[in-house]
Parts: C-alpha cells; sequence; structure tokens
C-alpha cells in the first residue's frame, strides 16, 4: 500500500487532498441518508469512495464497474468512523488494481471492521460525546443563554468532522494492518473501557442536575423544621435521583419495557405530589 506526505499523489494520481474532499463529500456526510434494509449504508459508502475509484481503475471500465458493485454490498458502522474504513478501501482496491490484493477481502475487511470500529464510536460519539454536548447545551439554555444549541453543536461536531478527516488519511496510509495492529496493542479494549468510564460519570452527574423532583415531607415545627429532601441532600445531594438511577437499572433488567416505565414514572409522580410526597 502506498503511503503519502503531504500532498505526494499515491500511484494512481490519489492525493491527500482527494481523500479530504472524500471523507467530506456527500456519500460521506448523508450515509445515512441512503440507508435500505438490504444493504444499509452501502450506496452511501460507494458514492463516498467513488471518485477515488475513477483514478483507480478509470472511469467506464469493466474493473470501475465492478468496483462500483464491490462496494455498494453490505455495510453499517458509526457514521464518523465511515470515511477511516473509506481510506483502508481505498488503499486496498489499489492492491486489486496491482493483482496483490483479492477483490473479495475487501468486503471481508469491511465486515470485520464493521462490528468493533461500531463498538467505539458508538460509544464515543453516541453514548458520551453526544450526552456531554446535550447537557452542556441544556444547562446554558436553562440559565438563558442563546448559545446554548450552538455549543451543543460545535461540541459534537467539531470532533466528529476532524475525526471524518484524519480517519481517512490513516485508514489510506496504514491500509489493512490497521486492525491487527489495534487488536495486538490492545487499543480498542482501552478506549472502550475509557469511554464506558467516562459515561457512567457523565450519566451521574446528570441524575443530580437533571432529576427535578424533590421530597416534601416535613419534619419538626418552627425554626427547627426541615425536610426529607434537606436531610437526604446533607448526606448526598442527588441520592433522590441516584436511588431512582438505579431502580430503573434494576427493573430493565427485570425486563421491563422502557414505555411501561415511562407511564409509571408519570403516573406516580401525579399519585406523590397529591398525597403531598413530592414537591
Amino acid at each position: 500500500m502506498t503511503t503519502m506526505t503531504s500532498d505526494r499523489k499515491s500511484d494512481f494520481g490519489i492525493t491527500k487532498k482527494d481523500l479530504v474532499k472524500t471523507s467530506l463529500n456527500v456519500g460521506s456526510l448523508g450515509m445515512e441518508f441512503s440507508w435500505t434494509y438490504v444493504n444499509q449504508m452501502g450506496l452511501a459508502f460507494c458514492v463516498m469512495i467513488m471518485n477515488c475509484l475513477k483514478k483507480i481503475w478509470g472511469e467506464g471500465t469493466e474493473g470501475y464497474k465492478q468496483a462500483l458493485e464491490r462496494n455498494a454490498a453490505f455495510f453499517n458502522i458509526t457514521v464518523q468512523l465511515a470515511p477511516f474504513v473509506g481510506g483502508i478501501t481505498i488503499a486496498m482496491e489499489e492492491g486489486v488494481a496491482k493483482g496483490k490484493v483479492d477483490p473479495k477481502a475487501i468486503n471481508d475487511v469491511k465486515a470485520a471492521l464493521m462490528g468493533p470500529l461500531s463498538g467505539i464510536g458508538d460509544s464515543i460519539f453516541l453514548t458520551t460525546l453526544r450526552v456531554i454536548a446535550a447537557g452542556v447545551g441544556i444547562s446554558m439554555c436553562q440559565a438563558g443563554n442563546l448559545a446554548g444549541p450552538l455549543v451543543f453543536l460545535l461540541i459534537y461536531n467539531i470532533p466528529a468532522f476532524w475525526l471524518r478527516v484524519v480517519g481517512i488519511r490513516y485508514g489510506y496510509e496504514m491500509g489493512t494492518s490497521l486492525l491487527d495492529r489495534a487488536e495486538k496493542s490492545g487499543i480498542m479494549e482501552k478506549v472502550l473501557a475509557a469511554a464506558g468510564i467516562v459515561g457512567i460519570m457523565v450519566i451521574g452527574s446528570m441524575t443530580k442536575d437533571m432529576f427535578g423532583a424533590e421530597l416534601a415531607i416535613g419534619f419538626g415545627a418552627g425554626d427547627d423544621a426541615t425536610t426529607l429532601q434537606a436531610v437526604l441532600d446533607g448526606i448526598m445531594p442527588g441520592m433522590v435521583g441516584l436511588g431512582f438511577m438505579w431502580l430503573y437499572y434494576w427493573l430493565l433488567g427485570k425486563k421491563i419495557s422502557p414505555s411501561v416505565l415511562v407511564l409509571g414514572t408519570m403516573l406516580l409522580g401525579v399519585i406523590l405530589v397529591y398525597f403531598g410526597i413530592m414537591a
């Protein structure tokens, strides 16, 4: 596989600029817009790398047609990591054109990458980064700051677009050897573990800041009057919200439907407020 520094061309005329354009074209950014039950993101993936395939095979040639068909096969991944796989695929297509790589190996490698990379990507972007961005944006909106939505978009999209651009270059340069290197070094397990820890921290902090109900049960009279909520907050702020989170977690483990939990929470809230147990 050919590597590039600066804007030097590969053997097939593919430059760093071509890769950047590929990572930001309509196929890459519209990865989920052409989603189908048959091939899922396959068509968009093919559109994403199509211009590079033209340089490798030549537009209208039999090899180009076969490459289009090959790369429109079933594909599904966290969208921010699609250009990374695209870079590996482009490098492998060059190998196919040189007669060094079996064409069938391309979809085999893509299939092998989809699972582990989706696990990493979903943990980072959907479970962690999106929640953090939403938490910051919502907090700013609650404080009356109109920049909240913009901050949410920036926190989420700056790392996402950076990864698209950097990912396709590294994918192209490392080619098929990347997955083996990542597995041997244990980096995948480390990233998943780190993302899981950060995700748990974010969810834990949200149980305190986003749980709005308070216990209304009071004790004492006059200057000595206090509430159960004040006592619990004195022990550990957010204890009520944390308790409800663990209750829902336990109920989900018992295969209780989330829809049932939502409706049950609404009903329970009305009852507890009516009897003066919660404020």
